[in-house]
């Protein structure tokens, strides 16, 4: 995923916060109470709250653990960034170091409390996922959708703030069009928003879900979705431009399809069997030759209900 024009935006926002964290590490060795220091101040970790316009909402439990068995070690040297919520702070960047610290039992978290606005939360959280730990193209789309919805920006504007090409939000919105199944995919990031533009030009729902599942089990290129897709609607097209069977040619082969099942009948019961078929109902005639012969259809059919 492109990333240009990003890293300037967030930089100067996190400026610093490397060298005060550590320093803050360094202080809370010789200190018991929590102290703020350089901008960053170090809260219980009750006090902070995941963000419900979180952009990201898959998180790699192996990484996971991962991040906390390094926290128990060596704690938290990235803080995260927070704004005020009533007595308790809501996370604008660092969740996945929030679940981590509570993996890893911490009852102390760094921070870095800024006043931000709804929309500015939205972009910051944004900007930092796709910095650190890329979205799956779904969950970009949907944060796009966000803020054109919410905030009335235009996918222009949106690609500005965000430093992204105009066409390129545009591409990623197409996601949002596909079907559940498929949209389902791309969260797993098994399709892209270029999968998708191909995607959009199979109309038939069923037919595009398929196409989506043949994408990701085979892990098709774009160029290879596409002719895979092209191929496929040719068939479909062809399929329906098909002459119907004539009523003379339908009726012959359900004669064929009746003379097969009296044949099988006819080789599990060991008798003649007549299928007569009728326009309400239908029937099976089977032949016995004795009342021994009877008796042998009555225990075969015990046995087939038991």
């Amino acid at each position: 995923m492109a990333k240009a024009g990003l890293g300037k935006g967030l930089g100067a926002l996190l400026g610093g916060v490397n060298a005060a964290a550590q320093r803050q590490e360094e202080q809370n060795a010789q200190a018991e109470q929590p102290v703020a220091n350089s901008g960053v101040l170090v809260v219980d970790i009750r006090k902070v709250e995941p963000n419900p316009t979180q952009p990201r909402q898959f998180f790699d439990e192996e990484a996971l653990e991962e991040l906390a068995e390094s926290m128990k070690t060596f704690g938290i040297v990235q803080p995260l960034l927070v704004t005020a919520a009533g007595d308790n702070y809501m996370i604008i960047a660092g969740e996945r170091r929030y679940r981590a610290a509570r993996k890893a039992q911490l009852s102390e978290i760094p921070v870095i409390v800024k006043d931000y606005t709804e929309a500015e939360v939205l972009q910051v959280a944004l900007i930092e996922n796709i910095q650190r730990q890329d979205l799956t193209a779904i969950e970009e789309a949907t944060c796009y959708k966000r803020l054109m919805d919410d905030f009335f920006f235009s996918a222009e504007v949106v690609a500005g703030k965000l430093g992204k090409n105009k066409h390129a939000v545009i591409s990623a919105l197409h996601l949002l069009e596909l079907t559940p199944s498929a949209q389902e995919l791309a969260a797993e990031g098994k399709l892209t928003a270029s999968h998708a533009k191909v995607l959009l030009g199979v109309e038939d729902e069923q037919l595009q879900a398929v196409c989506a599942e043949k994408i990701a089990e085979s892990g098709l290129s774009v160029r290879e979705s596409e002719a895979m897709i092209t191929a496929l609607l040719k068939a479909e097209a062809k399929k329906a431009n098909a002459p119907l069977p004539s009523p003379k040619a339908e009726q012959e082969n359900a004669i064929a399809a009746y003379r097969r099942a009296e044949t099988e009948l006819k080789h599990v019961l060991g008798s003649q069997v007549h299928i007569v078929p009728g326009k309400k109902k239908s029937k099976i005639e089977i032949e016995y030759y004795s009342a021994e012969d009877l008796e042998r259809l009555l225990d075969l059919f015990r046995k087939l209900g038991a």
